[in-house]
């Protein structure tokens, strides 16, 4: 799986031209791909202020806004991919554009998932 980092407020602030453009290029890369044959899933999260945690204490549900941790660099979007090694996966996750100014974790999932 791909996981896909980047602070929001960096996307938050480009102009409509230049954000066109990375998901221009997002788009590039799903076509690419599926037309590999490695693209299982992926979507897109939505921002970080729309998220609640769920947290089990002493027996009973807390629920609260966001996630647990403050972090500059945030969970936006993953690909799941199909790929024969770790480096197949880690070429796939240099391609991304987010590489270029967040992070993509690459990992393996601990079971394939259910067909």
């Amino acid at each position: 799986m791909l996981l896909i980092y980047a602070e929001e407020k960096v996307y938050d602030a480009l102009p409509p031209a230049q954000l066109a453009e990375v998901m221009a290029a997002y788009g590039a890369l799903e076509n690419a791909m599926l037309k590999a044959g490695v693209l299982v899933a992926g979507a897109e999260l939505a921002p970080v202020r729309k998220a609640r945690t769920v947290r089990i204490r002493r027996g009973q549900p807390h629920f609260t806004d966001g996630p647990f941790a403050e972090t500059k660099e945030a969970l936006g979007g993953y690909f799941l991919i199909d790929c024969a090694s770790m480096d197949d996966a880690l070429e796939w996750a240099a391609r991304c554009p987010t590489a270029l100014d967040g992070c993509v974790e690459v990992r393996p999932l601990a079971s394939p998932p259910a067909a």
